[in-house]
């Protein structure tokens, strides 16, 4: 039986094109370095699972950065994140994968814990959401054309929309832990005091806090 899947949604790190929500306070590029961060903490998290899952990083164009995380590589169909988020989810089912996950990169410090506990779960799709209103992650086990249809994206409806959705294409919806994710200013400032960053975070934020103290 093949093993599930867990495929890393990513941006190619350009400045200007990536968390552009942060900014400001960032300048693009340190809002792009701190994006790179990211997914290279959540690769090597993801990396802690590989007894439990394999790792794919997929992208919204081709790239060759984040070169530490050993994995297959794609790059993500045009359209919108419901478009993007289908094709990766019915792409890894379709080719014979039980269980497929498509996580963000930006949810800093993300426990494995919460990643276990989403793959565990029996129902047909189990949403890991996040304090915004979001989710982290999906995970399926089956999935439906439509179960993206009428979401709206980037708001605080977002998982009920997506949850409401996918109950209406008749699938069983969980969900999982919660964590949270870093979209804007107020997401930084909670991100800036967190005890045990990871490391690539970690080092973002050191110096970042250099800089600043710098400029006063």
């Amino acid at each position: 039986m093949p093993r599930p899947l867990i495929i890393l949604f990513a941006k190619a790190p350009l400045p200007g094109r990536v968390k552009t929500r942060l900014c400001p306070p960032l300048s693009p590029d340190e809002a792009s370095r701190l994006h790179s961060a990211f997914v290279c903490d959540a690769g090597q998290m993801l990396a802690t699972l590989v007894d439990a899952a394999d790792l794919e990083i997929s992208s919204d164009s081709a790239t060759e950065a984040w070169p530490g995380i050993q994995c297959p590589r794609s790059v993500q169909v045009a359209g919108d994140l419901g478009t993007r988020l289908f094709h990766a989810l019915d792409g890894a089912l379709s080719s014979g994968r039980e269980i497929a996950m498509v996580m963000g990169s930006d949810s800093p410090g993300l426990p494995a814990g919460h990643v276990r506990a989403l793959l565990s779960s029996a129902a047909d799709v189990s949403l890991g959401p996040t304090a915004d209103g979001g989710f982290f992650a999906i995970v399926c086990r089956k999935v439906h054309a439509k179960m993206f249809e009428g979401v709206r994206w980037s708001v605080s409806q977002t998982f009920d929309d997506t949850a409401s959705a996918i109950s209406r294409c008749g699938l069983r919806v969980n969900t999982g832990p919660s964590w949270f994710d870093v979209d804007v200013p107020e997401d930084l400032l909670r991100m800036l005091v967190m005890p045990d960053l990871p490391a690539n975070t970690a080092q973002w934020v050191n110096e970042y806090r250099r800089r600043r103290a710098e400029l006063t």
